[in-house]
């Protein structure tokens, strides 16, 4: 009589996925510590609001970049050349100037000034520090010394006299735009990327001003809007791809 053949234990299969049970981490198992299902998409992870480690701030993408920069390009020679755009450009200036009470034009454009936007940028660096981002930090503040090494020459080329100073030179592009755009974007990607329509509304602010009371042309603060597009894109840039190569910490459960 044939023996019935004893049932075998089931065994593991080498390629079957364990289990995967919230609260592990760092035991060579599948186990994920965050509690999130394992299909979960990498791409679809969202970035702290607060700017912990692993948040990084937006880039703008290629056409928006290459859109500033042929605007630059085309605004600079028309500066350079006085072309038609240039000169369109100061009669519609002019027309703006003192349409507003001087001192509310001048406090707008006190926003863009080295001793008003540097301390909120340097605030913001010691919070990225405290919370572990160094590199951002960093990058950060080299995206504000970039503005006069950028500025500076551009003010030397184009020689662009002032709406109220037609015998001084040296108008385009605007610095104090330029420090106002970098700072407070740069401090809003730092803090929290929620920060960044308060960031765009004390840019606004600070141009608008500049332009009213008189001390730009409205296409030096145009421009300046572009050169600062470009450096927190190479500066947002740096930081996305520090925050890619830096390992993340494993924990234990809690």
């Amino acid at each position: 009589m044939r023996e019935t053949p004893r049932a075998e234990p089931p065994q593991p299969r080498p390629h079957r996925a364990f289990e995967h049970t919230a609260g592990a981490s760092c035991s060579g198992t599948p186990h994920r510590s965050d509690g999130r299902p394992p299909h979960t998409p990498r791409g679809a992870r969202q970035p702290d609001p607060l700017g912990r480690p692993g948040t990084t701030p937006p880039v703008p993408g290629r056409p928006a970049l290459l859109s500033a920069l042929v605007a630059l390009a085309v605004v600079t020679w028309q500066v350079l050349v006085h072309g038609p755009l240039a000169r369109l450009d100061e009669r519609v200036s002019r027309s703006l100037v003192d349409t507003v009470p001087r001192p509310l034009s001048e406090l707008a454009s006190d926003l863009g000034n080295m001793t008003v936007a540097l301390p909120v940028l340097a605030c913001a660096m010691a919070y990225a520090v405290w919370r572990g981002r160094r590199a951002a930090a960093l990058y950060a503040g080299l995206a504000m010394a970039a503005v006069p090494l950028l500025v500076v020459p551009l003010k030397e080329w184009t020689a662009r006299p002032g709406p109220l100073e037609p015998w001084a030179q040296g108008y385009y592009p605007s610095g104090h735009t330029a420090t106002a755009a970098v700072a407070y974007f740069g401090a809003a990607f730092l803090v929290s990327n929620r920060l960044i329509p308060v960031a765009a509304v004390l840019t606004a602010v600070a141009g608008t001003g500049l332009i009213l009371r008189g001390f730009h042309w409205t296409l030096d603060v145009f421009a300046s809007l572009c050169l600062s597009l470009l450096v927190l894109a190479v500066s947002s840039s740096r930081t996305r791809r520090s925050s890619s190569r830096t390992p993340t910490g494993c924990t234990g459960p809690s």
